[in-house]
């Protein structure tokens, strides 16, 4: 599902910041971080994004569709 236009723009918080909840950012920090590390590039985690089941990815939040993503990768590379 991830990749489909028509779901609106990323919410942002009252102050105009990007994150709603400090959760958030660390959720950013570990996906920039592991980035870096050469974990997964850009392509990986928009495909792992993509892999999300229909009613997980409806029923999240974007920085918990990150998460997920995330989690996936790192399961399915043996780290975590």
């Amino acid at each position: 599902m991830g990749g489909q236009s028509g779901f609106g723009p990323v919410p942002i918080g009252e102050d105009g910041a990007p994150f709603q909840a400090d959760w958030e950012a660390r959720v950013y920090a570990l996906n920039r971080a592991l980035g870096r590390a050469g974990v997964f590039n850009t392509d990986e985690m928009r495909d792992a994004i993509e892999r999300i089941p229909p009613e997980d990815y409806l029923a999240a939040s974007y920085y918990e569709r990150w998460l997920m993503a995330m989690e996936m990768i790192l399961a399915e590379k043996g780290l975590a």
